[in-house]
């Protein structure tokens, strides 16, 4: 992964900042990460080797531009033009710029920056929900041909689906805080980070779990070389159509724990049948319930990413809708959430069969208790 620091050192703007990887560092060699000062690198894009060949190429990926200070910093305003003038000159490589400051965005731009430039792609970090509504409207509104979300440290639960249905953000990264002062990072928050991204086709990527992780809440504590390899292990990361998803790890839960948990819940146990559903079900008879289960599931619930998923299951008209909401697998956030189903696959047909079982479980015994 190239790395062009132009300048070093970078002032705390948000509770992203709390505990900065690069204030951490400089610490420990003496150093202040508050100063600014340009660096040795400062022209890296443009120097060669002895051949006479570029030091950075497109054969090292994508060239990640300012990440031990922030390119739309303020004490950089006099250094930038000429990052510009690199960037624009380099067009054979991908500049990724990751910024805290995207409100900074416009005076930092350079005259002929048009609608974007093809080759620059501009990430705004959201750490938590409230740097999430502050920095995307702005991302989208500006002209940029590239957007990114990074919400890494993420530090607690994110809804940013309204943003990512515009189409207008191409990849999502989560990841939990590193260091010995890191704050947790639950997986719920990059579970649900995720479904929005699949319902909005957006590829997302689980970076790194962070040196405290929170998993069926409870709390582990991963060493920093463990962490992104943990991350990658989990499968959560998503890509749409790359059947990622299917290295998922996960069991079914068993049929009496799922039944005892739905029945402590105060929303699910709200849901019956009424005389009308029962009457049906006595009319068509239990194995066309059962077809006509098998065909909701097959048709709302099988796909990778169903069409209006969350909102594909009406409240009343049919007595399995109401036995799925009874039995949370309304949808595949539900599913991942009940089942431990993952979104963003396909359900085998024993997922399948799982489900339609339960959804007649239920409706057998509503229709007993009459």
């Amino acid at each position: 992964m190239p790395i062009w620091n132009p300048w070093h050192g970078c002032r705390k703007i948000s509770p992203g900042c709390a505990n900065c990887y690069v204030y951490r560092r400089d610490e420990s060699i003496g150093k202040d990460a508050s100063v600014v000062s340009k660096t040795g690198d400062y022209s890296l894009p443009l120097k060669k080797n002895r051949q006479g060949e570029y030091k950075l190429n497109a054969e090292g990926g994508i060239v990640f531009a300012c990440m031990t200070s922030d390119f739309f910093l303020e004490d950089a305003d006099d250094w930038r033009l000429g990052c510009w003038d690199m960037i624009r000159e380099r067009k054979d490589l991908e500049f990724h710029i990751i910024t805290k400051r995207i409100d900074r965005f416009e005076q930092c731009v350079p005259p002929d920056w048009g609608d974007g430039w093809e080759h620059v792609t501009i990430c705004s970090t959201c750490e938590n929900q409230d740097r999430t509504d502050y920095r995307l409207p702005i991302l989208l509104a500006l002209p940029i041909k590239h957007r990114e979300i990074i919400s890494e440290p993420l530090l607690g639960e994110i809804n940013m689906e309204r943003y990512l249905a515009t189409g207008l953000i191409e990849h999502v990264t989560c990841g939990g805080e590193s260091g010995p002062q890191a704050r947790p990072c639950d997986f719920r928050w990059i579970q649900e980070i995720r479904r929005q991204c699949i319902r909005c086709r957006v590829p997302f990527t689980f970076k790194q779990t962070g040196a405290l992780f929170i998993k069926d809440g409870k709390a582990y504590h991963i060493d920093r070389k463990d962490q992104i390899p943990q991350a990658r292990k989990s499968g959560y990361s998503y890509f749409p159509g790359a059947g990622m998803a299917d290295a998922i790890s996960y069991k079914l839960p068993e049929r009496n724990d799922l039944i005892e948990r739905l029945h402590r819940s105060e929303f699910r146990s709200r849901f019956h049948l009424s005389d009308q559903d029962r009457s049906y079900v006595s009319e068509k008879g239990i194995e066309t319930i059962r077809r006509h289960a098998q065909d909701i599931v097959a048709k709302r619930l099988l796909a990778e990413n169903p069409d209006h998923d969350g909102k594909q299951t009406p409240m009343k008209g049919h007595p399995v809708f109401i036995a799925q909401h009874a039995t949370a697998c309304c949808c595949r956030g539900c599913l991942e959430k009940w089942y431990h189903i993952p979104a963003g696959k396909e359900l085998t047909s024993e997922e399948q069969s799982y489900v339609v079982d339960v959804l007649m479980d239920w409706i057998v015994r509503e229709c007993a208790t009459a």
